[in-house]
């Protein structure tokens, strides 16, 4: 029976798909400003040497610059127009969120409705155009301090470059802001996602292939499978759960009427913080070794830094320590930047809304906060494990492939999001065709 009823709403569901030509062209407008993306990936930037950069990235892949490639889809390997990302933006997101909990004049605007998010929008691509500038420039610079890097060093390659890749930042922005509007799902986010996607063939290729040259036993390849689809459902079981809070509203009188006291729920996520608090963490972490990096062209690293490094790489214990202590900090930090218990409160107050057994006002910001905190300690206990989990693996048993703990929370978060708003449009197509088939009886009746 139950396979019928699946079976059931599935052909349903296909005949909605069918005949939703909204969702269809919204659809092939995605698919199509995402290939648009990956095409720009492949334009290399001008004035550079593809052979030389191929060899000094090499070198630093295992820094911030592959953590960063990996969120440009490869194009920072090979220094494309696109090589800076949708990453600006995103730091300048993340700069005016904060910012709006500091700044008086940020948080009344974000309280004045669509209005005020325009001008925090116009404020966050101002400092998208700054943050790109900045990191274009050294960008440059650096390449000019690489062996034959750049054909033609000097300042028309300096602005050149700065020009070219803030524009394809700039760029994306707009594509993902389209998608957004005109396509299916978060446009930022399906960017980044696609950039992630795009690699995944080939790194199973490689495996796959390690393990058919016998560099990898066919049970540890196994092994490794199951860990994924595990890890992937605990992930899905955790981005859905929510601790909800129980609602009241008091009855009502209008006019001789009187209404019965609803209820509603409060929803608060076991994991807030979203994926913010792993890339921060790996930012941090791979920022030293990075500069170290550069800083070691000549050779002239101290003793002590060179140990320092050593004891903070992929792997080590002082490495895993730290990332699990940094991702618990921003889960926390980050939460409470994006969620205010006493803002909340108010709003129920103001609606006439409380939680029973508490009091409106201080007493219900002061519940709602403690009801956060623990489910915060939850939601950073299982960051912390979805992101050292790979470490762990690539720790023990060597393993060269492994889909990090942050690309993975990054697909399985927007894959969710994406099918959440399919289904919302093929919902809304059925509504749709049941009000137009009402009208049509209606005006038969009628006549």
């Amino acid at each position: 029976m139950a396979s019928a009823a699946e079976q059931l709403a599935s052909n349903l569901n296909f005949s909605a798909f069918s005949k939703a030509e909204d969702l269809k062209k919204r659809i092939w407008f995605t698919l199509g400003a995402l290939l648009v993306y990956r095409l720009g990936t492949y334009i290399p930037l001008p004035g550079i040497n593809p052979a030389a950069f191929a060899q000094a990235f090499e070198g630093q892949s295992g820094g911030i610059l592959g953590l960063f490639n990996m969120f440009a889809g490869g194009a920072v390997e090979r220094m494309a127009i696109f090589a800076l990302g949708i990453m600006p933006y995103i730091s300048a997101s993340i700069i005016i969120q904060l910012m709006t909990s500091v700044v008086p004049t940020l948080e009344q605007l974000k309280k004045e409705g669509e209005q005020g998010r325009k001008v925090i929008n116009q404020y966050t691509r101002y400092g998208t155009v700054l943050l790109g500038t900045v990191q274009a420039y050294g960008i440059a610079v650096g390449l000019e301090s690489g062996n034959g890097i750049v054909t033609d060093p000097g300042w028309f390659f300096r602005i050149a470059t700065v020009i070219t890749l803030v524009g394809g930042t700039m760029f994306l922005m707009w594509l993902g802001e389209q998608i957004t509007a005109r396509g299916i799902g978060n446009g930022i986010s399906l960017i980044i996602f696609s950039g992630i996607v795009a690699a995944l063939p080939t790194a199973v290729a490689g495996t796959l292939e390690l393990g058919r040259t016998g560099a990898l036993s066919t049970g540890l390849i196994i092994a490794i499978i199951v860990v994924a689809i595990s890890v992937i459902a605990f992930i899905v079981f955790i981005e859905r759960a929510q601790r909800q809070l129980l609602i009241q509203y008091p009855k009502r009188q209008v006019g001789s009427r009187m209404f019965q006291g609803d209820t509603s729920h409060l929803p608060l996520k076991l994991n807030t913080a979203g994926v913010i608090p792993p890339i921060f963490a790996s930012s941090l972490l791979l920022l030293p070794a990075t500069l170290a990096g550069f800083a070691n062209t000549g050779g002239n690293l101290p003793g002590w830094a060179t140990t320092l490094l050593a004891s903070l790489g992929h792997g080590q214990p002082a490495y895993m320590a730290l990332y699990a202590l940094m991702i618990g900090f921003f889960a926390f930090f980050y939460t409470a930047i994006v969620f205010n218990p006493k803002d909340t409160a108010d709003n129920l107050k103001r609606h006439g809304g409380f939680i029973p057994g508490i009091r409106p006002g201080e007493r219900t910001a002061e519940y709602i906060d403690y009801v956060l905190t623990r489910i915060t300690l939850i939601g950073a206990m299982y960051l912390i494990f979805v992101c050292l989990l790979p470490e762990f693996l690539i720790a023990q048993t060597g393993v060269p492939f492994y889909l990090g703990g942050t690309s993975l929370l990054i697909v399985v978060s927007v894959t969710l999001d994406t099918v959440a708003q399919v289904q919302g449009h093929l919902i809304a197509q059925q509504y749709e065709g049941l009000i137009k088939k009402s009208k049509l009886r209606g005006g038969k009746k009628g006549r």
